[in-house]
This record gives structure tokens, sequence and C-alpha cells, in this order.
């Protein structure tokens, strides 16, 4: 089974990041063929500096590496190293009908909020169809608000496999619905839009600071309180063990436990959850020789890959 995930590239990694796509990118090194990918070209979309561009990309490779992607494990390279990619959207953006794009979320997000939109934002379901189509995906690990893309991509293939004959994989989105969703200190989904993350590899200060200004609201400290209602509960749980979260819950429901002290067990609980993943991070930043290789190595796996897919596709196009 070939599994396919992809991160853009765009500052500091937060805990929904990590819990929402980077975890059960891991833990899918242990179950199938992973192809894990740093998705450059699609932050082009909306970056224009390339210099931030080239940094966000370095960033996001120790990111991942810290975190558990194993390159001897799995495929792991930078979208941009993989130059056939972009040669395939181009193959697919012809048989795409307009409508199709017109109908996807980002785009529509986008009238609405009366920005004027790129041809990049427009058509980038392409390219993300070709990053998935490319490597003969079977399953592609999203959030239930990406499952449009999968979706699109199965859509570009079956045309594209009337049109031409068959040449693609019908890949299947795969959604973890508990961690499809993870709050942000505001209660809203996290995400770096809304300002409501808390980093994983941020400075100690920082991150207490984000985590004690996480919203609640005005019940007092001896009153009982909902876990399950609760943003610091929500976030805990996610990092404590199954036995300290069945104890924070009761203490909630009892009684006498304030919001300050919960934040602050929350806080204790991410630190120390990430703790072994910084150190892997200073680490790897001081190796930079190592870096390097593993990008060259991935790029050059990643083109192995592909290379009966794209020429099956050059020959049922006619560009041989």
């Amino acid at each position: 089974m070939r599994i396919l995930s992809g991160i853009k590239p765009s500052g500091s990694l937060h805990v929904g990041n990590y819990l929402g796509m980077i975890r059960p990118m891991v833990e899918s090194q242990k179950r199938g063929e992973l192809f894990c990918f740093i998705a450059n070209m699609h932050s082009l979309t909306t970056l224009f500096d390339g210099g931030q561009m080239a940094n966000y990309t370095e960033e996001a490779i120790l990111d991942l590496l810290a975190l558990g992607i194993d390159p001897d494990a799995s495929v792991f390279w930078v979208q941009s190293d993989v130059p056939e990619v972009a040669e395939l959207t181009w193959y697919l953006n012809n048989v795409t009908p307009v409508g199709l794009l017109e109908r996807c979320h980002a785009y529509k997000d986008a009238l609405a909020k009366g920005l004027a939109p790129n041809h990049g934002l427009f058509s980038y379901p392409v390219l993300m169809a070709a990053d998935i189509l490319a490597y003969q995906s079977n399953v592609v690990p999203v959030g239930r608000d990406q499952k449009q893309h999968v979706e699109v991509a199965r859509d570009i293939a079956l045309k594209f496999n009337s049109t031409y004959g068959e040449a693609f994989t019908l890949p299947e989105p795969e959604i973890i619905e508990e961690l499809s969703v993870v709050p942000g200190i505001d209660g809203q989904k996290m995400s770096k839009s809304y300002g409501n993350v808390i980093e994983i590899f941020g400075a100690e200060k920082a991150i207490r600071k984000k985590i004690m200004s996480i919203v609640t609201d005005a019940t007092p400290v001896e009153a009982p309180k909902d876990p399950d209602k609760s943003v610091i509960f929500s976030l805990y749980k996610l990092f404590a063990s199954p036995e300290a979260a069945k104890t924070m819950a009761g203490r909630f429901r009892a009684g006498g436990l304030g919001y300050g002290a919960a934040k602050q067990e929350l806080f204790e609980a991410i630190w120390e959850y990430f703790s072994k993943f910084r150190e892997k991070r200073e680490r790897l930043a001081g190796n930079q020789d190592y870096i390097r290789e593993v990008r060259r190595k991935g790029a050059e796996k990643a083109r192995g890959r592909l290379a009966t897919t794209m020429e099956k596709v050059r020959k049922l196009v006619g560009v041989v």
C-alpha cells in the first residue's frame, strides 16, 4: 500500500499540524510505503519572497526529520526537486474541466473574501492531483476539510484514464475523525490564519504565554466544569496519558480546579511531549551536510518511483 502525505512549508509548525498530519504521517511508515513530501510549489500561490520560501523549506526538512520521518523507511523529498510533477500537471490540466476547479473550496473562499485569486490558486488542485497520481498512491491521509482535494484527484484520474487509457490508480482519502479538527487557543480550528496556534519548536516562555492565553469562561474555581466543553481539556487529552486525562476530567467535574492551574498542566504536558523532538532537531540543525544528502537522495528516490508512470503517460499523450 502506498500512502502519500505532503505539507506546505509556511513557517513554524504548530501542534495542530502535528496531530492532524505529521503524527499520522510518521505512524504510516509502519503500515505501508510512505511517500512524504514538502509541498513548496503549492506555497508559491501566496508567498512571493524567495528568500523566505527557501528558509521555510529548509526549516520544514528539519522539522519533519526531527518529528520522526525516516528517510530510509520512506520516500521523503522536496516537491520542487522532482520536475516531472510539473510536467504531469500540464498533461492533467488539459483534461481538467474548469467547472471542477471553480467548485474547489480554496478558490471559492478567496472569491468570498473579495480576494483576487491568481491562476496558481485556481489550478493548484491539478498540481495536487499530480502529486498524488504520479506515485500511484492508494491512500491519502487528510483532514475532513481537505477531503475534496483527493476527490478532485480521483475525478481528474478518471477523466485522464477515460480519455487516453488506464494510467492512474484511484486514490482513497483517509480521515482520522478524532484529530480532524484540533482547537486553537480561541476555540476555533487551530490555524495560522486565525493567529491561534501553539508552536512546536517555539521558545519555552512564548509557548507558555500562548497556552496561558487560552480563552475560557467566567466559571469560578470552586464550581464544576464540563471538560468536554473546554479547549484546555480538549488539548490536554491529546498529549497526556489516558490515566492523566481521566484524572483531569474528574477534577473538572468535581470543581476546585481553576483554569489557570489546568493551563499550567497543559503547558507541562505539551512541553514534555515534544522535548525529545526539540533535542533531535538541535542535533540535525548542526549537521547540514546530512540534511543536504537527505534531500538529494530523497529526490533521486522519488524520481525513480514515478519514472514508470511518466513513461506511460508520455506515451499515451503522444509526447515521447
